[in-house]
């Protein structure tokens, strides 16, 4: 790849040194002293707990409200103390098995195969097995329904710790599902998306057989492109049959030896994987911390390319809308300013965000009220929002044209199946209005109306909620390993489907269920829902927050109003 032929993609000159002795001014704000974000947070949360860096709070249309209450320290020494625990009894059931004393279910090397190179890390898959075996049957559950705000589960049994599981042919009717990424519920198998794929496969069929650039191209995937060029704002953009693969298949089509990616810490697994393959040079800054991305840009651009010190050859910030596992918004008015004082090129991955977030549901752009053209690279997913499958990118059409010649997700595989596409078109339409009826604009404000009440519910509760107020990702911290297992399995006992997350997936010490809340969700199944939690919550006594519950509707307090405090 050459440095000229992808410049010119994006957003003009690739050049990233500045001028001497001159500041510039930025649409969204003036730039004073070569320091973007300077002044002291004006306004505070009461009782929060840590701070991602400073806000500056003139880019911002609306308060910025995020929670992140520190882990207490108990807590924090009592989780050390179980996974040392967990961790001392795992090797003493390795020198079990060893002898033989245990049986072992482990993947293992065959004594003849000992002096080859060994396919198999033992040591590696130690955590997996002595401490994700003990908690497996939380994972992986079948279900046996349409995974919209109520779901039916698969009963299965173990007889051997986790190792091995059994159907027992009963179904488990009717649980409330809190996991799914079901925003606005169009996971459904009744209703004009439904309707609309069965017509699409009864004309298509289920799939295509090829590529798009053989013969793989259909008429549907055209319009499917078209509308979402214009639901994003942007150029023109181009549709992928998996999300994954939108992300690890087109970053390395973008960049490569001698340019620069700044990935925040907390970034998708397709995003690290994208950036490694690209051969570009890697740089992380602390999660959402303007502070750390600005400190990264400037040294970049003062210091270059290692040994060399020439200038990158592109530099590209690589962010999130909704960061799936903590619940937080990215502070785009600041990436985005940051990204224009310093000339760089920005990568949004909208995953969780379109759909969910803005008023029109067009995500993380549209909830701060940002031209789409300041964003270089839009990428999204219509896995969660549109309960279909893919993803795609956005932008310039002259981006969008390189990326069909260039992108190997483009050029090899094959095209997204119509019936797919079909329920994109439908469940788009529905979200712009397009369809004749306010269904979209309805389920948008469920959603919002969901989520304020579900986390005000459980921060009154006194759990500790990470994230955003407006985010429909819901993180309750849980902490001790032990605690995850059980959490998972009391709540299935209620009929409720939850998702639990532990090390290495979060922070050792920062386990937690997560909750995704959708338009789908009555108040009636919500309230359910919550009761279920408080009281496994005070069996697990896992209501932890030492915040004050009767705290300002809004949450923002001058600062002279916190000195009287």
């Amino acid at each position: 790849m050459t440095e000229s032929s992808t410049t010119k993609l994006l957003n003009g000159d690739a050049c990233h040194r500045t001028s001497n002795g001159k500041n510039h001014a930025s649409k969204n704000g003036y730039v004073k002293n070569h320091r973007l974000f300077q002044q002291s947070q004006k306004y505070h949360r009461l009782g929060e707990k840590k701070q991602n860096g400073n806000t500056n709070s003139s880019l911002y249309k609306k308060p910025y409200v995020e929670f992140f209450e520190e882990t207490p320290l108990l807590v924090a020494v009592l989780t050390y103390m179980g996974y040392g625990i967990l961790t001392l009894f795992g090797y003493l059931r390795d020198f079990l098995r060893h002898w033989n004393i245990e049986k072992c279910h482990v993947a293992r090397e065959r004594d003849e195969q000992k002096d080859f190179v060994p396919l198999y890390q033992d040591f590696e898959n130690f955590y997996t097995r002595n401490l994700y075996m003990r908690i497996r049957d939380n994972w992986n559950r079948p279900i046996c329904s349409v995974p919209g705000a109520k779901m039916d589960l698969v009963e299965r049994v173990t007889h051997n710790y986790n190792w091995t599981f059994e159907h027992t042919g009963k179904v488990v009717k009717d649980v409330i599902n809190m996991g799914s990424y079901n925003y606005l519920g169009f996971a459904e198998n009744t209703g004009a998306c439904y309707d609309a794929a069965v017509e699409a496969t009864n004309t298509y069929g289920g799939g295509v057989g090829s590529t798009r650039c053989e013969i793989g191209n259909l008429d549907i995937h055209e319009d499917l492109e078209q509308l979402v060029a214009r639901f994003l704002g942007v150029d023109s953009a181009m549709a992928f049959g998996m999300g994954f693969a939108t992300n690890s298949m087109n970053i390395p089509a973008l960049t490569g030896k001698g340019c620069l990616i700044l990935s925040d810490e907390l970034n998708h697994a397709s995003l690290v994987l994208g950036a490694r393959l690209s051969g570009s040079t890697i740089r992380v800054f602390k999660h959402n911390n303007m502070q750390s991305l600005e400190k990264l840009l400037r040294d970049a651009i003062v210091h270059g390319q290692p040994r060399t010190h020439r200038p990158w050859k592109k530099i590209l910030i690589v962010v999130e809308g909704i960061y799936s596992m903590e619940g937080s918004i990215v502070r785009l008015p600041e990436v985005i300013a940051l990204k224009k004082r310093y000339k760089a090129y920005l990568y949004l991955d909208e995953a969780h965000s379109i759909g969910a977030l803005g008023p029109n549901g067009k995500g993380v752009v549209d909830y701060f009220g940002l031209d789409p053209k300041d964003v270089d690279i839009m990428m999204g997913t219509f896995t969660k929002s549109f309960g279909a499958a893919g993803g795609y990118i956005g932008g310039k059409k002259e981006l969008i044209d390189y990326l069909r010649c260039n992108s190997h997700s483009a050029v090899y595989a094959t095209s997204m199946s119509p019936p797919v596409a079909q329920q994109i078109i439908t469940s788009m339409k529905i979200i712009m209005g397009e369809d004749g009826t306010t269904l979209g604009a309805d389920r948008l404000r469920q959603l919002s109306e969901n989520t304020k009440y579900f986390r005000r519910k459980l921060c009154e509760m006194g759990f500790i909620i990470y994230g955003n107020g407006d985010s429909p990702v819901v993180p309750l911290m849980l902490y001790m390993p032990a605690k995850i297992g059980a959490f998972g399995r009391e709540m299935v006992k209620r009929n409720i489907g939850t998702v639990v997350v532990g090390f290495p997936a979060t922070p050792i010490i920062e386990s937690r269920a997560r909750f995704c809340v959708s338009a789908a969700h009555t108040r009636e199944m919500l309230d359910t829902a919550l009761e279920a939690i408080s009281e496994v919550g005070d069996l697990l006594q896992l209501k932890y927050s030492r915040q004050e519950q009767n705290r300002p509707s809004m949450g923002w307090m001058s600062e002279e109003s916190l000195l009287q405090h």
